[in-house]
């Protein structure tokens, strides 16, 4: 209680020195102003906000694109003459298990750097150049991978362009719960997800319309097609208003009050002061919290909690049986499934990942993160453990063909869910002093968790190794559980709260079960609890 106290009162002290005397009162304006706005109200009014965040957000459309490639093409006829080895008989021929293991998680090593490095530059050089940056890398890579003539160099060209899409997937959430107001954070962070969506329906159509093509082009144009993706998203990059948030941690104030005007539509010039002033009093409430912005801090205090959520909530979609339900056509076309058939349904599935991630705007709108969350890892584990038994009761076609079904169920769950949810909950959970680095964490926690899926994945389903085929659901099944466990005891709901009441609540370590009905003020003299709330 006293922490937060002394938080608010020197936070105000350093706003007023910053803005004037009459700061606090302009920053409590227009948090007043943005809970009074309805959905449409609050687009109209940030409309300028909504389209730059989308259109960053694109890059995400050439990474889900991008990644989805690999795990797909080891049922791809061309692709195992090429990459893999003809084991003779019923198996033909098959990429080997410890290569699909590499292959599978090159790209993912190379995110790992890529996030490492990105929260330092973030918070260095802003979201803009980064991104430039990081695209003019991607244009260079792209070379090795459509010209890899074996699968080591394959690998190579993997690791470096993963340096590139470890920083499109940070930045994509990051800006834009930064340059949103609170009402549209979860919608604009959720879109991500869409991007995401787009990028493998689109991937999945290609290798559908390639899959039956009798040369390397089959695997060749694929790759090819990424070059499409750098130079438009390079000029949208440059064009692109700073996030004003950036601009008020570096203390360039009259930068921030410039990007915020090209943010804000038809916003008045006091309704811009109104914004800036709300902006510095939640830079200076973190302030008192964290002397440094740096990846240690993401480990001292009332921010290791922080850590903690972001995390294990991003390493829970891959722990929800991503690897196994969210490609399934190599699961397929190893059970028996002729692969025409079983890129035709993972063509289907990525339309159904598209709709569930859609209709997922509706639900965030009504239901609050903490419950799609667990809602979705419930549901997915069912669908898991429903898999495993049908593959260990009956392998006969027919029980391939449900087993497939319910991969499809599962990935609409995903999607609906899991999936979106996800990225709101890193981009609202993050401190705003240190979410690049706190954001680039949870990346990486992700990508670790993702290499050692694909690890195990690879030999799961690879006929030449363990050759567990739908089994595996029980595997992943299994984590889904614990990490329902999880979230239910240490996941909060932060649905409808500024990034000041947010620190705040943090700051009290309020219990997750308590979050959505704590009541904070921060801009009262003294933090007032709620009664405590009944468990």
């Amino acid at each position: 209680m006293a922490d937060a106290h002394h938080l608010e009162k020197s936070a105000a002290y350093h706003l007023e020195d910053t803005l004037g005397s009459g700061a606090i009162v302009d920053a409590k304006q227009a948090t007043d102003e943005e809970r009074s706005q309805n959905l449409w109200q609050a687009i109209s009014a940030n409309r300028r906000a909504v389209a730059w965040s989308m259109l960053v957000s694109i890059s995400i459309i050439m990474e889900g694109y991008d990644l989805i490639l690999m795990g797909n093409f080891f049922g791809y006829p061309e692709f195992q003459k090429k990459y893999g080895k003809d084991y003779g008989g019923d198996i033909g021929y098959q990429v080997p298990a410890p290569w699909q293991s590499g292959l599978n998680m090159a790209s993912t090593v190379g995110t790992i750097f890529g996030g490492l490095a990105n929260g330092h530059l973030i918070s260095r050089f802003g979201y803009r150049w980064v991104m430039i940056g990081a695209l003019v890398l991607l244009t260079g890579f792209l070379f090795i991978v459509f010209f890899a003539p074996s699968a080591a160099v394959l690998l190579v060209g993997q690791i470096l362009c993963g340096l590139s899409w470890g920083v499109f997937a940070i930045i994509g959430p990051a800006y834009a719960s930064e340059v949103c107001p609170t009402n549209l954070r979860g919608y604009l962070t959720t879109y991500v997800n869409i991007c995401w969506a787009i990028g493998q329906f689109i991937a999945a159509g290609v290798l559908q319309g390639l899959v039956n093509r009798p040369d390397e082009w089959a695997y060749r144009i694929p790759f090819a097609l990424q070059w499409i993706w750098p130079v438009p998203l390079i000029v949208i990059a440059f064009l692109a208003p700073e996030s004003p948030w950036y601009l008020v941690r570096k203390g360039r104030l009259e930068e921030a009050k410039h990007s915020l005007r090209r943010l804000g539509g038809d916003k008045s010039e006091e309704q811009i002061n109104q914004q800036l002033a709300m902006l510095v009093h939640t830079a200076n409430l973190e302030a008192e919290m964290e002397a440094n912005a740096t990846y240690v801090e993401c480990f001292k205090g009332v921010d290791l909690r922080r850590t903690e959520i972001c995390c294990v909530t991003f390493a829970g979609q891959i722990l929800s049986g991503s690897s196994f339900a969210y490609t399934p056509t190599y699961f397929f076309t190893t059970a028996g499934m002729d692969p025409s058939k079983a890129y035709a349904l993972g063509l289907g599935g990525t339309a159904i990942a598209f709709v569930g991630t859609v209709l997922s705007w509706w639900l965030i709108t009504y239901v609050g993160r903490r419950t799609i969350y667990l809602t979705g890892q419930g549901v997915c584990c069912f669908f898991l453990f429903l898999i495993g038994i049908l593959n260990a009761a009956n392998g006969s076609t027919d029980s391939l063909w449900a087993q497939s079904s319910f991969c499809v169920t599962w990935l609409f769950t995903y999607s609906l869910t899991l999936g979106p949810v996800t990225y709101a909950i890193i981009s609202e959970t993050s401190s705003m002093r240190l979410r690049p680095l706190t954001v680039s964490l949870a990346r990486i926690t992700y990508q670790i968790t993702n290499i050692i899926s694909q690890v195990l994945q690879s030999y799961f389903m690879n006929p030449t190794a363990w050759n567990a085929s739908g089994k595996t659901g029980f595997f992943w099944g299994g984590t889904s559980l614990l990490v329902f466990i999880w979230a239910f005891f240490r996941l909060p709901e932060a649905k409808g709260r500024t990034y000041a009441e947010l620190d705040l609540l943090f700051a009290r370590k309020v219990p997750a079960r308590k979050f959505k009905t704590a009541h904070v003020d921060v801009f009262a003299q003294e933090l007032e609890p709620q009664t405590e709330a009944k468990n």
